[in-house]
């Protein structure tokens, strides 16, 4: 494999450079502002679908070199005005002025998730909600998709602080799909106690499409996808990086995070390494949670080159983490339980409590990945290449005796492809053909086996066009996949434990959609689509207890494939004093996977190993839903901001389940609102002051899955927030940032609904069942920016 990319990487080059000689395309020009007409120094000017960009100067004066030629969407932005971005035709010695308008809002972000090329967010009719590094920075979280979770229509299912699972819509696991500077993150994401293997501090930009999405990423993304950026490119002629470190105060989470990029003359890299360490969390009826505590060490980064040719890109990550899994057993008097050598039980004293190593039960999860990212430039049109390899060990460890014996030990091996052609745009069409898919290969070394060793080969080919005319873009296309899944013949104890099998599942998806701007406040959305998930090899060949989640599982080979019709419709309102935005759907899924209940000849239930033994099985079902967005920056007031956000799903089954429709686990109702005022815009020490004020609201769930003890009813909860951030500065230059947050301020003892540890044992003092969230929790953070100026503009 090695020597493979080796090859690749000195090929592209080799090419680029060849062609880089035959043509020489640049674009400048100036960037001012709209209202009073002077220049905008350190504007950014991005090409979005080249990856590549620059800053202007003191005269707003801008210039990129070495870009490919043709029409691609330029985004430009700057502190305090709006971003803009706008189609442009790049040629040589092509000049292009922009003007910014002064905003307090964001209203014409630029997407790239679920799209052949780049695109404004108001033109794609499909939902994408887009976070930014500094919102990333802003927020408290353990964990990325804790942080995501604030965002309206997504949720996530937790174990602890440390393992969090995305939520889109009521739908998460194998129905959401994780890209990671594109590519497809596969590392057992079937379980529930198994979370992201992406390092959260390394993270640019998250795309979050709401919708199925099988279109562009075939199998799986019935949901949505969560489109993760880590390595982008910095501005030409620039140096920069950060450094970040955060403290916690109740778990004692202490991180850091160091990196540095440089773009030079069509050269760009980016490095990053980080730590992150925490020990038990604690809440006012637990106390502290033991085995809560996980570790990180994590590094990655790319070099590449971009010319007129395009740009090719080497991208290279590893994650390492350590995690105490956390089973909720205590004693008489309500402690917890911590296993001892020789079979014994003991009680954790302060040294556990304070200890960042997990004891048994605990994971390890190592995670390593390369890709080649490429684009280039083939006579009128683009050719985009993305391969990328990737290896996801997951090991378990429950054996107090000997720290270092795997019971379960899954060995993943995944090739993924991408490639597409984008057509030279024509009469305002723009059209893409390409295929994707993914070559897989589970391995068991562990003592224990819950799934068997399997191949799997993924391949999709697809169409897209998108036509816009004035203030309406129309968008669709359609896909045709195979997926081909060998389950291997594995023998325990003299027995058959899995037998061997061969399954294909072929699907067709598509969607069309339109967007109509009546006005530059207004945007309406329509998008319908076809999405589809084949099933996992843990549905189709369980056999084996899964310790998470106390039930004995077996898959059922005769599964089809899930497939769903969505509708979509939203629109947005942007104003001097208001922001609105909303967004219906309603999702009809054909063959909905859940498990069930095996009967006994009693009518009791089937227990093995001592467990209840389940079955998958499916049905149609369907989830509806609604997110409203309501953002009040009464003008002239503009450092004043009173933002809401409402989200809620729900899901039913066609039939009912012994009586029972409601689909498990769909996330409660949310209402988050926070009072926000930024000061000191222009502030000689202190610059850019924001405090803040948050509620965050979650409903009661009551419309529960309650058939074979599966889920039970959750109360509502309202939990009070606050932060203080500021830049510091010495004259003109920003040498730091500080942020303060203060989460959970009433120390209030919660479950949320979709929390794992919601189902673990009784606390037989209280009478109270499973574990509680964090209770209050002071955090700190601190940024150094690193920014220098090398080479020549």
């Amino acid at each position: 494999m090695t020597r493979i990319y080796y090859f690749l990487i000195v090929l592209l080059f080799s090419v680029g450079t060849a062609r880089s000689q035959q043509s020489k395309n640049s674009l400048s020009g100036r960037v001012t502002d709209s209202q009073t007409g002077l220049p905008l120094a350190g504007a950014s000017v991005w090409v979005v679908d080249l990856k590549t960009g620059t800053s202007t100067n003191a005269k707003g004066e801008y210039r990129l070199n070495n870009l490919s030629e043709g029409q691609h969407l330029v985004e430009l932005s700057y502190v305090g005005y709006a971003s803009l971005s706008e189609f442009v035709v790049i040629k040589p010695g092509a000049i292009k002025d922009f003007q910014l308008s002064p905003s307090v809002v964001e209203n014409d972000e630029v997407v790239v998730t679920g799209i052949s090329t780049a695109m404004q967010a108001r033109r794609n009719p499909t939902p994408v909600t887009v976070v930014r590094k500094e919102e990333l920075v802003r927020s408290v979280s353990s964990n990325l998709v804790d942080a995501l979770s604030n965002k309206p229509g997504v949720s996530q299912v937790s174990t602890g602080p440390a393992i969090s699972k995305p939520v889109i819509r009521g739908l998460g696991f194998n129905r959401v799909i994780v890209l990671n500077d594109g590519i497809r993150q596969e590392g057992q994401q079937w379980g529930e106690e198994h979370g992201l293997e992406i390092d959260e501090l390394s993270v640019q930009k998250v795309e979050i499409l709401k919708g199925p999405a099988s279109l562009m990423y075939g199998s799986d993304a019935m949901a949505g996808v969560i489109n993760i950026l880590t390595n982008v490119p910095v501005q030409e002629g620039r140096m920069k990086g950060s450094f970040v470190s955060n403290y916690q105060t109740n778990n004692r989470l202490r991180s850091f995070h160091m990196n540095l990029g440089a773009n030079n003359k069509g050269f760009n890299w980016n490095a990053y390494g980080s730590y992150k360490a925490a020990t038990d969390y604690k809440n006012k009826y637990d106390g502290r949670v033991f085995n809560s505590r996980f570790n990180e060490k994590n590094f990655g980064g790319y070099l590449g080159y971009n010319g007129n040719w395009g740009y090719s890109h080497l991208v290279i990550s590893n994650f390492n983490q350590q995690l105490g899994v956390v089973e909720g057993e205590r004693n008489e008097t309500g402690e917890f339980i911590k296993l001892l050598p020789g079979g014994g039980e003991g009680v954790p004293d302060a040294a556990d409590f304070r200890s960042i190593k997990p004891h048994v039960p605990m994971q390890e999860i190592k995670h390593f990945k390369v890709a080649s990212d490429n684009s280039f430039q083939i006579g009128a049109g683009r050719i985009t290449l993305n391969i990328g390899y990737q290896r996801n060990q997951r090991m378990e460890f429950a054996n107090p005796d000997d720290y270092k014996d795997r019971e379960l030990y899954f060995d993943l091996n995944t090739f993924t492809y991408s490639t597409a052609f984008h057509f030279r745009e024509k009469n305002k069409w723009r059209v893409t053909v390409g295929v994707n898919g993914l070559s897989q290969a589970n391995q068991n070394k562990g003592e224990e086996a819950l799934i068997p060793e399997y191949n799997m080969f993924d391949a999709g080919v697809f169409g897209y066009v998108q036509k816009s005319v004035e203030k309406l873009t129309f968008s669709g296309g359609l896909r045709f996949d195979n997926r081909h899944i060998r389950s291997k013949f594995m023998e325990e104890d003299g027995e058959e434990k899995f037998a061997a099998f061969s399954r294909n599942f072929s699907n067709l998806s598509g969607s069309a959609g339109i967007s109509y701007l009546p006005t530059p406040a207004i945007s309406l959305k329509f998008n319908l689509s076809r999405g589809f998930r084949a099933p996992s090899i843990p549905e189709l060949a369980s056999n084996g207890t899964h310790e998470g989640t106390n039930r004995y599982e077996y898959g059922n080979r005769n599964l089809q494939s899930e497939s769903s019709w969505q509708a979509d419709l939203g629109s947005e309102f942007n104003s001097d004093h208001l922001s609105l935005s909303a967004s219906l759907f309603l999702n009809s899924i054909n063959n909905y996977i859940y498990y069930s209940r095996i009967p006994a000849v009693n009518g009791g239930d089937s227990l093995v190993d001592g467990n209840t033994a389940f079955r998958f099985n499916q049905q149609d079902a369907s989830l509806a839903g609604f997110e409203v967005v309501v953002d009040i920056h009464p003008h002239p007031l503009d450092w004043l901001h009173f933002e809401n956000s409402f989200s809620y799903v729900r899901g039913r089954f066609s039939d009912g389940v012994e009586g029972n429709r409601n689909i498990p686990f769909i996330p409660a109702g949310r209402w988050l609102s926070e009072l926000r005022g930024d000061f000191l815009k222009e502030g000689k020490t202190f610059r850019n002051l924001s405090l803040r004020f948050q509620l965050d609201n979650t409903l009661a769930q009551k419309k529960i899955f309650d058939v074979f003890n599966t889920e039970t009813i959750t109360a509502a909860y309202t939990l009070l927030n606050a932060g203080l951030s500021a830049d510091l500065f010495a004259g003109k230059k920003n040498f730091a940032s500080i942020y303060f947050n203060v989460m959970n301020i009433g120390d209030v003892a919660y479950q949320n609904h979709l929390s794992r540890l919601k189902y673990t044992a009784e606390n037989l003092v209280t009478g109270r069942t499973g574990v509680f969230a964090m209770g209050r929790n002071f955090n700190i953070k601190l940024l150094i920016p690193l920014d220098f100026s090398i080479g020549k503009k």
